[in-house]
């Protein structure tokens, strides 16, 4: 019964799974990308003794760019970076998006600007698209998450079948489980190379499956529905006097962003919020966050996703300069820190190169993977005269006949409840049932109608 589950979902959810590996594989290149394509706007030409004022270099943006309102400011992470100042325009609201200049931070002089998604440049929100909904909108969507909700019943399936399969052949060895198996022909070679390639890929796709499916729309909402019953939401951060939120719990980034605020005359400057951000142990990478009103505070939020991680953030009064909220990465829930470790980890940031280049091996290894159980299919077809065929045959139905009842007692609500937790997952699974089902009615026909003529 596994095994006719994994040849069909294997036959026919396979393309998707191809399709997604391969534009994770582009995505996994996105920083390389930026920094060739957009090196004018991302870097300076030649690092300077001491950096200007932010308050300086932000004069110099709205001199050049007055539209619009001043959103948050990024200071560079590296001496040869630029300071990304990020203005909210109204052209952009609808789109979600943002304008963000790029400034020498050595001489104030503005290196570019580019239309940027919640800082993303336009490569990588073009990559990010083509991944998660190959620029479909949300009928797009669909793809991805049949994708990730049948990954792990596949991957699971088959480690099942293959360390099921190789306790029964003779003379079996611990090698040829991990290794493709010596002297191997034709079929059982590319279904060795298949099963092994799975085996030291498995854990990877299964924590991409997981991690997938957290942010897809039907499973997600099953997700947020559960971190909503179990309080597993970040605290957050107060950035008003009313006790209103301004924080996006995955992205980090302030609120207010399409509020008007050009500063507070009357209180501290940027670059004394940002000396008291750093007075408060927000080091490494920064995102400063403007005020939304007169009534709201700056806040100043740690943007560093690498392990260790630093996602600490405050908020700061504009007067003062006193911190009126904080929110640290140890207040974080167990299941909040996981799922935002797992996000970083899929989008390949959290290890940086290394996590970079595991996810290209993954991506490779199930494109490989695909390529040869469809390999395998082809070669498993009839070929003798009469009994031809395009490709291989399904395992035999009706294997589910033979379970006991205890164990269809169990497999039964545990199928139901993994088809309300992953409705694609439910919903495809019944359109394979339908089919095999139609395919069974018109092969008894058939044979009725052979006998009868006889």
């Amino acid at each position: 019964m596994l095994t006719r589950l994994h040849f069909y979902a294997g036959v026919l959810i396979a393309p998707f799974l191809l399709v997604a590996a391969l534009t994770g594989l582009a995505y996994t290149a996105v920083p390389q990308l930026d920094q060739l394509v957009y090196g004018d706007q991302l870097r300076v030409e030649r690092v300077g003794e001491k950096p200007k004022p932010l308050a300086e270099q932000i004069a110099a943006v709205r001199k050049a760019h007055p539209e619009g309102s001043l959103s948050s400011v990024v200071p560079p992470v590296e001496p040869d970076h630029t300071t990304k100042v990020v203005l909210s325009v109204p052209e952009l609201a609808d789109q979600d998006k943002q304008r963000t200049v790029y400034v020498d931070p050595y001489t104030a002089e503005l290196r570019g600007e580019l239309t940027t998604w919640w800082g993303s440049t336009p490569l990588t929100t073009w990559l990010d698209d083509l991944h998660r909904n190959l620029h479909l909108g949300e009928t797009g969507r669909l793809y991805s998450e049949l994708a990730a909700s049948w990954l792990w019943v596949l991957v699971l399936g088959g480690l099942v079948m293959w360390f099921g399969r190789r306790r029964t052949y003779a003379g079996a060895s611990a090698r040829n489980t991990v290794l493709p198996e010596r002297g191997a022909r034709g079929v059982r070679r590319s279904r060795s190379l298949h099963a092994v390639t799975g085996v030291w890929i498995s854990l990877g796709l299964l924590v991409l499956s997981a991690t997938g499916l957290t942010w897809s729309e039907y499973a997600g909402e099953r997700f947020t529905d559960l971190r909503t019953s179990l309080s597993a939401f970040p605290p957050e951060l107060d950035t008003a006097a009313g006790g209103s939120s301004t924080t996006d719990e995955e992205s980090g980034h302030h609120a207010g962003q399409g509020a008007a605020a050009a500063g507070t005359p009357d209180g501290l400057t940027i670059d004394q919020i940002l000396a008291k951000g750093r007075d408060a142990g927000l080091d490494g990478p920064v995102e400063i966050g403007i005020p939304a009103d007169d009534k709201s505070t700056w806040t100043v939020l740690q943007t560093d996703d690498q392990w260790p991680v630093r996602m600490d953030q405050a908020a700061i009064d504009p007067h003062s300069g006193e911190i009126t909220s904080r929110v640290d990465w140890a207040d974080y829930p167990v299941l909040a820190k996981l799922s935002k470790l797992g996000v970083r980890a899929h989008m390949g940031t959290l290890f940086g190169l290394a996590n970079q280049i595991v996810l290209a091996v993954i991506a490779l290894g199930l494109s490989a993977g695909i390529v040869l159980g469809y390999r395998a299919w082809w070669q498993r077809r009839p070929t003798r005269s009469g009994r031809r065929a395009l490709a291989g045959r399904p395992p035999a139905r009706g294997a589910w006949r033979r379970l006991p009842w205890a164990a269809l007692a169990v497999a039964v609500p545990l199928v139901l409840f993994i088809g309300w937790a992953f409705p694609l997952l439910g919903w495809s699974l019944l359109a394979f049932l339908i089919l095999d089902g139609l395919l069974a009615l018109r092969h008894r026909y058939r044979a009725t109608r052979g006998a009868a003529l006889t």
